[in-house]
């Protein structure tokens, strides 16, 4: 695409910040906990890309949220999760998670398995309005409705079976084979921000690889692989 319809800015993974404890290995896209670069503070309404990775048997115990949509998507192994309405539940690879904090919730996430590692990304959104009723919700995408094309996962409207997220937000994953792609156009006066969640990228040209993000205004987007890849692309007011 031309320089004169899209504008991109590519947030390399080698540029994020990371805490590293005994049980948690975690990268942070933006601004989060001890790391703090005035440069990444966020992407309109999206502020909080963690990708994370516990060993078994571990994981964040009761803790407290209020006033932000927060998203769990994971990758490999699965994530327990209990919160303070009750809600009991274990968030597998495919799976869309949303927790709306609203006037506050307290929830705990541990690796549901005593063996293997679960490897997640966790999102926060900032809702369009504050004092929300805390909520959960959590849906299956299977691979078949992902692989090769853009599979909505979580949107205002909470159409086509995607989770409802309060904000004007369009999340959208996908799985690519190795030569295959996919597009997307953007109407005026969006935004996007591209996850590269597994794999390796292209871009209207441009390489990246997992842990890469990009912020983009414009029009078009191209994505394609060589070698495979899983991304989420959030289309943002």
């Amino acid at each position: 695409m031309s320089q004169n319809t899209m504008s991109s800015l590519i947030h390399d993974r080698y540029a994020r910040g990371h805490t590293k404890l005994g049980w948690l290995d975690s990268y942070h896209t933006f601004s989060f906990g001890g790391f703090y670069d005035p440069q990444r503070m966020g992407f309109r309404s999206l502020r909080v890309i963690n990708d994370d990775r516990i060993i078994p048997g571990a994981g964040f115990g009761a803790h407290s949220h209020r006033d932000m949509e927060i998203l769990t998507y994971v990758l490999e192994g699965a994530l327990e999760h209990k919160d303070s309405l009750g809600t009991g539940a274990i968030i597998h690879p495919g799976e869309a998670q949303i927790m709306s904090a609203g006037t506050g919730i307290t929830h705990s996430e541990f690796n549901a398995s005593e063996t293997e590692p679960v490897h997640l990304l966790q999102i926060w959104i900032i809702p369009d309005k504050q004092g929300l009723q805390p909520r959960y919700e959590q849906r299956d995408f299977p691979l078949e409705e992902k692989r090769g094309k853009l599979r909505l996962i979580a949107a205002k409207d909470g159409r086509d079976g995607a989770v409802t997220i309060h904000q004007d937000v369009d999340l959208y994953a996908s799985v690519i084979e190795p030569g295959n792609g996919v597009t997307h156009n953007l109407k005026p006066n969006r935004y996007a921000w591209l996850q590269i969640a597994k794999g390796v990228a292209t871009l209207n040209g441009n390489p990246l690889r997992e842990g890469d993000g990009a912020q983009i205004s414009g029009e078009k987007l191209e994505i394609s692989t060589d070698i495979g890849a899983e991304i989420l692309l959030f289309d943002l007011g």
